[in-house]
């Protein structure tokens, strides 16, 4: 009972803990053999080399296969409550991405017929796996969302300069010249100012091309603003935030001073 309890341990530490040498090399080898996976059914998909190298193609999924399933049950073997791994959005990735090929062995005859391929498709979701490995996601997220009221005037400020941009240019060109309304105006200050340049109305006249140039110079300004507003946020919440991952429902991102889970309370240790 006590080495099945130190092996639960060892293998959570491996699994779950991306800290520790063995978890980060873990995880190294997880997300080189998912972009492997990846791979493997892209060119599947494609006639030139499943024509030519389709058997290869078949043992190296099978081989990925076997080992995301061992992947898939050790995880539900060491983790405190089984049953929220496998209801978890990335529990059912994990098992998405292992089931279409084990359908094949009892359909082989269907393997060929559009729906098992739809169904072999569904392989692709071992990619999304890799947001579970890159720790700084949650962070990320939850840095857009703390900067969410800066966004908002950010971008309330962006609709009322292109609201100007594109009436003073509409004034200024006119219907002639393809600014036929100051809505169609607005649409030509926000492919502008945006940096875009679909080129299918631009001003002709002297005044008009040197209000352009103005939008263009604040185009590139703007840029920048959101990508200050979140990365603020972002450092702000690295200093709040560990690694400690809840050993009983995996959940991660705890504060620097938290001693239990936020989510089901269990000591973190």
């Amino acid at each position: 009972m006590v080495n099945n309890t130190k092996l639960k341990n060892k293998l959570y530490e491996i699994i779950f803990e991306s800290d520790t040498p063995a978890g980060k090399g873990f995880d190294l080898l997880l997300i080189v053999s998912i972009l492997l996976s990846v791979i493997v059914v892209l060119l599947d998909s494609v006639q030139y080399y499943n024509s030519r190298y389709g058997e290869v193609l078949y043992v190296m999924e099978w081989i990925f296969t076997l080992l995301f399933s061992i992947e898939y049950f050790l995880r539900i073997y060491c983790i405190g409550k089984p049953v929220m791994y496998i209801r978890s959005f990335f529990g059912i990735i994990d098992f998405l991405s292992i089931i279409p090929t084990y359908i094949s062995i009892f359909i082989p005859a269907s393997r060929y017929l559009s729906v098992i391929r739809i169904l072999r498709v569904l392989r692709i979701f071992r990619i999304l796996k890799l947001i579970m490995y890159i720790g700084e996601t949650n962070m990320l997220m939850k840095a857009v969302y703390g900067s969410r009221r800066k966004i908002i005037v950010f971008m309330f400020s962006i609709i009322v300069l292109v609201t100007i941009f594109g009436s003073v240019m509409y004034l200024i060109e006119g219907e002639a010249n393809g600014f036929t309304s100051i809505p169609r105006s607005i649409y030509w200050a926000i492919v502008t100012i945006t940096t875009v340049g679909y080129g299918d109305i631009f001003p002709k006249t002297e005044l008009g091309q040197a209000l352009a140039s103005l939008a263009m110079i604040i185009g590139y300004a703007t840029l920048a603003i959101p990508a200050g507003i979140v990365s603020a946020e972002y450092r702000s919440l690295t200093h709040k935030f560990n690694t400690l991952v809840c050993p009983n429902c995996s959940d991660e991102n705890h504060e620097d001073d938290a001693k239990f889970c936020k989510e089901c309370g269990t000591d973190l240790g």
